[in-house]
């Protein structure tokens, strides 16, 4: 294919942004993680908080879900227990 100096720099300019889509993209995909499930709740509990967000909201029942389970949580002896970010941000 023929080009002029002028066609020669659209082409140009229009593959150094190609790359520079697909070098971002890759960026994602290299930060990407596992998605694993928090809690494995049972398909009983999920059907039932769906119904209660759709009766009570999103917000309300996350809150109140929240709740119930930091409350549970506080009765755990966690001390000395570091998370997976803590672990990689070196706290």
């Amino acid at each position: 294919m023929k080009a002029n100096g002028k066609d020669y720099q659209k082409y140009s300019d229009a593959i150094d942004q190609i790359q520079q889509g697909n070098d971002a993209m890759i960026d994602l995909f290299n930060e990407m993680e596992d998605d694993t499930e928090l809690i494995g709740f049972d398909q009983n509990v999920v059907d039932q908080i769906e119904k209660a967000k759709i009766k009570f909201g999103d917000d309300a029942v996350n809150e109140k879900i929240n709740t119930v389970v930091r409350e549970m949580l506080s009765w755990l002896d966690l001390e000395g227990v570091n998370s997976k970010d803590e672990e990689s941000d070196g706290s």
